[in-house]
């Protein structure tokens, strides 16, 4: 979002700040938890309020791992680089278990299934769950259909499952004690001394003596290092209206993650994807609307996959994910402005690495600790 003249005109009230989080989406907030934990006074400033942009517009899915398949991750990223994401991914989810529980943040541990589309498809999960094996990691591969609905083979994944992601997220606000300035936009970033950041928004100009910047999808409009490096990428689902009875015992991936589904705490089918042949349509662009030929996408899917789902679609929605150019976290400081970290790119893999990602991006401003496998000093 931008801010026009009318709106802020650089006279704002000061606002002194010890540790400013710009962004309070389920990073934002959980970094706020490690930030208050390691003795800071905390302020989270957000554009809109608590989780209302992809934190909480996404279907919901904790799964362990990175965005492909395993073997595929190791191939990528190394064998030593693959085993540390899952490690973080895995802290991730104790974290968010951690505030599930205190905070009764409905949860269904149904576990996941990646699901293969083709006979291809099933070669390549064949090979996941080999991998994963291998590395004593809990999944199981299925030869055929467990699902009955077309599919060639699976994997099971059996600590995961559905949150509902815009609970938890208001969850990891609470657990933080952090204060918020809602509905404030940032437009303006400088670093005037080493001892301050100046943060201009449509409220305050803050200043602070670290920031962190939590803001994914938006990161290329607050400082042009991003550009290049975080791709706004839109992601969009529908849900019927509620259903007799389950017609989905797990959270499903298939298509290579193009696709997935789930039932919501209501009992309604929840599908999302379809980016696939519209990637044109769908990158670069921080426009939250759905679109005629995704939704089209998904209705096709429905009507193919679950013929026996007759309830009418109820809602339509999309979010906007932040896309990082190999498709890992980024965690660092701006080259012209060290006190400003950042923990961005998630690569539609939130609630896989978020509060993983988020506790590490805090040791990194705070301590100098290397944040590992996300510090964003691999892309040069």
């Amino acid at each position: 979002m931008t801010v026009s003249i009318w709106q802020a005109d650089d006279k704002q009230l000061s606002y002194e700040v010890d540790f400013l989080i710009v962004g309070a989406g389920l990073v934002g907030c959980a970094a706020a938890y490690f930030a208050v934990q390691a003795g800071r006074s905390v302020v989270i400033t957000e554009m809109r309020d608590i989780a209302l942009g992809a934190s909480s517009r996404n279907a919901g899915f904790m799964i362990t791992g990175p965005d492909t398949y395993y073997h595929r991750a190791i191939a990528k990223y190394g064998h030593d680089r693959a085993r540390e994401l899952w490690a973080l991914s895995e802290r991730t989810h104790r974290i968010w278990h951690g505030w599930i529980e205190q905070f009764d943040v409905p949860f269904d541990p149904c576990g996941s299934m990646l699901l293969a589309e083709s006979a291809e498809e099933a070669k390549e999960l064949l090979q996941a769950a080999r991998a994963l094996n291998d590395d004593g990691i809990d999944a199981a591969f299925i030869d055929g259909d467990p699902l009955e609905r077309g599919y060639f083979a699976a994997v099971h994944q059996p600590s995961d499952g559905g949150v509902q992601p815009y609970a938890l997220a208001q969850a990891a606000f609470r657990a933080s004690g952090a204060a918020l300035v809602a509905n404030n936009e940032v437009y303006r970033i400088e670093q005037p001394d080493a001892e301050r950041v100046h943060v201009y928004t449509r409220q305050y100009r803050f200043e602070a003596r670290h920031v962190l910047l939590c803001t994914n999808a938006h990161s290329p409009a607050l400082h042009p290092y991003f550009v290049g490096k975080v791709i706004p990428t839109r992601a969009q689902c529908l849900v019927t209206a509620p259903l007799p009875s389950s017609v989905m015992p797990t959270c499903g991936y298939s298509d290579y993650g193009y696709m997935y589904y789930r039932m919501t705490f209501d009992n309604r089918l929840l599908i999302g994807g379809g980016r696939r042949d519209y990637q044109a349509l769908e990158n670069d662009t921080t426009d939250d609307r759905i679109t005629d030929p995704v939704q089209r996408y998904l209705d096709a899917y429905l009507r193919a996959k679950f013929p026996d789902v007759t309830a009418p679609v109820e809602r339509r929605w999309a979010g906007i994910m932040g896309f990082s150019i190999d498709g890992l976290p980024l965690v660092g400081t701006l080259p012209d402005m060290p006190r400003v970290g950042f923990a961005v790119g998630f690569h539609g893999h939130g609630l896989a690495f978020g509060a993983g990602v988020a506790e590490r991006a805090v040791d990194h401003v705070l301590k100098g600790v290397s944040p590992g496998v996300v510090s964003a000093a691999r892309l040069g």
